[in-house]
């Protein structure tokens, strides 16, 4: 029988094609039964693992159908894709990297990101540069361009690539939040003009929504607030419609981690994980100031800054994946379970990840991922001598912060009032529940305070560390180095009051706001 013949190949891939995943992994478990290790089935196994989330699985599948199949260069790129999503970034470098032949753009951007990630800046700056010059018709290579110029403090050459993608697309969405989010006045009244016109002829809502937050931003500068809501409130509309978010699920997991993990539990629970006290993790809200302290933290001779690093959360997902087929259905409950094997096993695998990352022998490092608040536990599990610096904005210019800017659908509970309320009030829960059953392990850092008074703030900070204070963290601007995050500009400035009380010309419309915070809006 010709396994290209296969009628239950055939409808596996007319099902998986017509996103019926269950159905299509159930006819190739049926063909494989029957040709064990085809290629062909292992690969679509892989595609409909990759689909589901399922990404260590999806890994696994394309693996054993590489090692059955001849060279392939479609089944290498849907493997490299897969290691990319799980931040694999050496491995998913390496298999990238045999698959670029300069034509193909979109690959070339892939490693470029990744390269960036891992600190190569250089070698990132060298393909983009070069893509740009192979392919000056395609905007997603002008927009990759400028956001590495922009990080790399080079911002009237970003400018001019944002409006290079722009003028190819006139309504490539984040272009224009590109231009908007930089720390100057950046639009004239025909840019204004020019977005009205591509928002009106957006159809894809990765378009749409960021050309709302752009005219937001364009109205606000010119203190047209009420204009600026509205086009705030519309671009968050258009994400939450596009998701199925629900706020509760974060407040039932933080209610489940003060259930479990109380001082007894931890007490009980000592003596895993990996004993590392490299690592200093800076939590927050998005919008906290995390990467103003990073930078303070990173101007010391002794700490590394290696911005936001996405591996915890990636050992998250892997370890809920082998949880969900165990029957263990939530967060918490998944990191109570942990053996002390896994604990020990996890806290070594993000040290071998980061090591990726380093570029100096200093002896610790910063991972400023924000949301890692919400791991705060994992960390203490995996790596229970790392030290956890909680830096805290005050409620409503925080919230305001993230409700008026540009995120990914990964910050999905910034995407309505009430939701980003939500989401400050469970952050400061965990915080103080870790408080009570971990007195003095996190550190907290009051982001106003460190701006009007930055040298006794950051004194006792290092005191509470237990790293000697250094002159150098109070000249932080004086830094080179590429910043990753929206706050690129902010950090190269002496500290300034410009995010202090942002919600304040908004507060007729952030009622919602207000009452789900409660008394922390005060």
């Amino acid at each position: 029988m010709n396994v290209s013949a296969s009628p239950l190949m055939a409808r596996a891939e007319q099902a998986f094609a017509a996103g019926k995943n269950d159905q299509a992994a159930a006819l190739v478990a049926q063909h494989l039964r029957q040709r064990p290790g085809d290629p062909r089935g292992l690969s679509l196994l892989g595609s409909v693992a990759a689909a589901t989330g399922a990404l260590f699985q999806a890994e696994l599948f394309f693996r054993k159908a590489l090692m059955a199949a001849p060279p392939n260069r479609e089944l290498r790129l849907s493997l490299a894709r897969v290691l990319n999503q799980q931040d694999k970034l050496p491995e998913a470098l390496a298999m990238f990297e045999p698959l670029r032949d300069g034509a193909d753009s979109s690959t070339e951007v892939i490693v470029s990101l990744i390269l960036d990630k891992l600190g190569r800046h250089d070698e990132a700056r060298a393909i983009l540069a070069a893509a740009v010059e192979r392919h000056p018709e395609r905007p997603n290579v002008w927009l990759t361009y400028a956001h590495h110029l922009r990080s790399a403090g080079e911002t009237e050459a970003a400018i001019d690539a944002y409006r290079r993608a722009i003028a190819i697309t006139p309504d490539l969405g984040d272009a224009w939040w590109g231009l908007a989010s930089i720390k100057k006045k950046v639009f004239s009244p025909a840019d204004i003009e020019a977005m009205e016109a591509a928002v009106a002829m957006a159809v894809d809502v990765n378009n749409s929504a960021p050309l709302h937050f752009a005219l937001g931003r364009a109205f606000q500068a010119e203190q047209q607030h009420e204009q600026a809501f509205r086009h705030y409130e519309e671009a968050n509309a258009i994400w939450a419609r596009s998701l199925d978010y629900d706020s509760g699920q974060l407040t039932r997991e933080v209610d489940e981690s003060r259930q479990l993990f109380t001082a007894d539990f931890l007490k009980r629970s000592e003596g895993a994980g990996d004993p590392s006290d490299a690592p200093i993790f800076i939590v927050s809200l998005p919008r906290s100031g995390s990467t103003l302290l990073e930078q303070m933290l990173g101007s010391h001779p002794d700490i590394e800054p290696l911005g936001e690093l996405p591996h915890i959360p990636s050992l998250l997902r892997i370890m809920m994946e082998g949880a969900t087929r165990a029957g263990i259905r939530s967060v918490p409950e998944a990191i109570a379970k942990l053996s002390p094997q896994d604990r020990t096993g996890m806290g070594q695998e993000y040290l071998r990840r980061v090591a990726a990352h380093r570029k100096t022998d200093r002896p610790y490092f910063v991972d400023k991922m924000p949301h890692n608040w919400s791991n705060a536990l994992l960390l203490r599990q995996i790596l229970p001598n790392a030290r956890i610096i909680d830096i805290r904005r005050d409620a409503m210019t925080c919230c305001w912060s993230n409700f008026s800017h540009s995120f990914s659908r990964a910050h999905a509970s910034s995407f309505t009032l009430e939701g980003i309320g939500r989401a400050y009030v469970d952050y400061v829960r965990l915080m103080d529940h870790l408080d009570d059953v971990l007195p003095g392990w996190i550190k907290h850092v009051p982001y106003d305070r460190m701006i009007d008074e930055p040298e006794p703030v950051l004194r006792g900070l290092f005191e509470g560390l237990g790293i000697p204070f250094d002159e150098a963290v109070l000249r932080f601007h004086e830094a080179k180095r590429t910043v990753r995050t929206p706050s690129a500009e902010q950090v190269r400035r002496p500290l300034n009051r410009e995010g202090v009380g942002t919600w304040k010309p908004y507060e007729q419309w952030l009622g919602p706001l207000k009452d789900a915070l409660g008394p922390h809006a005060h």
